[in-house]
């Protein structure tokens, strides 16, 4: 593929260091900062950030990828720096006690009065706050083959009883009846609690989860009603569903391939996969969403948000600040803002005010929704954990349901022995604001100098996702430093370009690459090391105007070392060109700042000026 060769008057070339960080008469030192919103996935960045700009062009926001670990939010927290909207997935109210002093009360909100209230009985604290809400459901549960079972005459299961003697005849021809992706912490835990719904969903079983959630000890665990039968409806689940002690090890891409291949009658899998999966010829592959068949007869669909949604209490400081929030909250929550969210995919809203159908492909979940047999996951930090932990001592056959549930209530009751131990001291902090007067993001600099120094290059273009945040001063133990960079599959190529190249590859940072990730408000701007840009303004986005490498002209036949920090996605236009050899590196990018915090090599690097916006009509003048 060919780029487009961008030709700059020499002018604009020439634009000096000294001018970018003098030229920034936009907004004064007074102006309110933006509305940050931290999005827990680059998916949303990608798709729906966008959107969300372009509802309301009045307010300035910010958007941040994350992490999508409440953990992250309380280091935040500790600093004194949440944002102002948070979005999380893996979400439980036990992992989100540490905020709960400095989140919105949204109890007697018009966002609350719109969420069903027996969804609503999962987000109430002990307090009787509702702080965070649910952004409409996925559905998980069990996805069968309806080609294979006509192929074989053996009956599509209707209940638990008709699902293991599907197994057994499966078992009979040599294709597995049931296979799992146990080797993730997900399918663990979500196929723990599917199977015991109903005794989840009992007086006992809310009565548990409500002390569970919503704390007055340190570390509650397990109960003694509930649990102990949820582990023997596991234990015999493992055996009736032949359930190999290899599976501890089975990944998505293998499971959903034997599925696909017809070695497989039945996965653990979502609505997505049921939709995905569909577009297969009928005549091999007519998928169909099964539920949580209960061994007492009861049939459940387990749910979880796409995401969960809060409000800093900071807000509340500033009318106009907190009108804004809750403009945002309210068109997510709306049915324009539910489609937004899920991309074309089947939904189950958790709004009382919309009306999203499912397409005919998941029509046979209509009655599960219609009579509430709809349950949402526990899904905290330590839940994750430990069900993989059990679950897979379970699945290798080294554990029974008793000493399973003894474990697993330990493992919850147990507080860390020891805090991670300190990997990295910084000793100044850097703001994570897009800030003009300081030539852009100053943590992002600092992240991007970081990296440039550690990987020796002359320039480094990152995209503007790539970093999680504020630099906080203090101490890191590992996982914090790697949770400074983007969860989501950051990498780093590496790449030798002529001063012409260098440009026309700042040019696709700053105004995108066909459908792939492209700015779309001035927070998402590209980061740039080494290097200072200049960019105008659109309507609908931005173009390059010029860059400088120390105030200097880029010499356009001098060879240069260039480190590109992106998801492989966006990459991918980039690398398919003829003539330049990108050599991608061997650790992720979160993987290898890790590494070099625990070996005791890393310094953050001070932010610098690097980028300057102006208008189109300035620009426009200027040429």
């Amino acid at each position: 593929m060919k780029l487009r060769r961008l030709r700059f008057q020499s002018a604009l070339i020439a634009l000096s260091l000294g001018a970018l960080a003098l030229s920034a008469c936009g907004p004064d030192s007074t102006k309110e900062k933006p509305l940050t919103i931290y999005l827990w996935s680059n998916a949303l960045n990608s798709s729906f950030a966008p959107n969300l700009q372009k509802q309301f062009p009045d307010i300035e926001m910010q958007f941040v990828v994350g992490q999508n670990d409440l953990d992250f939010y309380a280091f935040m927290n500790k600093h004194g720096k949440l944002p102002d909207i948070i979005t999380c997935r893996r979400f439980s109210l036990h992992d989100a006690t540490p905020l709960k002093d400095n989140l919105m009360d949204l109890s007697v909100t018009e966002a609350a009065g719109q969420i069903y209230d027996r969804y609503l009985q999962n987000f109430t604290n002990a307090e009787g706050q509702i702080q965070w809400l649910p952004m409409c459901g996925e559905v998980d549960g069990y996805i069968a083959n309806r080609a294979l079972f006509k192929k074989h005459n053996i009956p599509l299961p209707t209940d638990y009883d008709s699902f293991v003697s599907a197994c057994d005849k499966f078992a009979e021809l040599g294709i597995r009846g049931f296979a799992a992706d146990f080797a993730y912490d997900y399918t663990c835990m979500e196929i723990l609690q599917g199977l015991s719904i109903p005794e989840l969903m009992s007086i006992d079983g809310r009565s548990w989860r409500s002390k569970y959630e919503s704390p007055t000890d340190a570390a509650p665990g397990l109960d003694s009603k509930v649990w102990p039968k949820a582990f023997q409806t596991m234990s015999k689940f493992l055996d009736d569903a032949k359930v190999e002690p290899t599976d501890v090890n089975l990944p998505y891409s293998k499971n959903t391939g034997a599925f696909l291949a017809s070695e497989c009658a039945m996965i653990r899998a979502g609505g997505g996969n049921v939709v995905a999966f569909s577009n297969y010829d009928k005549s091999w592959m007519d998928p169909v969403f099964l539920p949580y068949f209960g061994q007492n007869g009861e049939e459940w669909l387990l749910t979880y948000p796409a995401f969960q949604i809060a409000l800093n209490k900071s807000l509340s400081e500033n009318i106009a600040r907190r009108d804004d929030a809750f403009r945002v909250l309210n068109y997510i929550l709306s049915e324009e803002g539910q489609n937004g969210l899920a991309g074309g995919a089947d939904i189950i809203t958790y709004n009382k005010n919309v009306n999203l159908e499912l397409s005919d492909t998941l029509s046979n979940l209509k009655e599960f929704i219609d009579a509430n047999r709809l349950y949402i996951r526990v899904a905290s930090n330590d839940f994750f954990r430990v069900s993989k932990e059990i679950v897979q001592r379970m699945i290798k056959r080294e554990i029974g349901s008793t000493e399973a549930y003894a474990l697993f209530d330990e493992s919850l009751r147990t507080s860390p022995q020891s805090e991670p131990d300190v990997a990295l001291t910084i000793e100044e902090g850097y703001d994570c604001v897009f800030d003009e007067a300081k030539g852009g993001n100053p943590s992002f600099s600092a992240m991007a100098n970081t990296l440039r120094a550690k990987y020796e290059t002359d320039v480094l273009l990152a995209q503007g996702y790539s970093f999680t945040g504020t630099t906080f001063a203090g101490e890191y133990n590992p996982t914090q430093v790697s949770n400074m960079i983007m969860p989501n599959a950051l990498d780093a190529y590496r790449v030798e370009l002529t001063g012409a190249q260098l440009l026309d590859h700042v040019a696709l940072f700053v105004e995108g690459c066909g459908k792939e990730f492209t700015p779309f408000n001035k927070g998402s701007l590209p980061i740039f090391s080494g290097l200072e840009a200049k960019v105008a303004q659109a309507n609908d986005g931005f173009e390059f105007v010029s860059a400088t490498i120390g105030g200097n002209a880029i010499d356009p036949e001098k060879t240069y070392s260039a480190m590109f920090v992106s998801n492989a996605n966006d990459m991918g236009p980039i690398l398919q060109q003829e003539g330049l050899a990108f050599t991608k590196e061997s650790k992720r990018v979160r993987d290898y700042l890790k590494a070099e915090a625990e070996a005791g090599s890393l310094t953050i690097s001070a932010p610098t000026a690097y980028i300057t916006v102006v208008s189109s009509e300035t620009n426009a003048k200027a040429r």
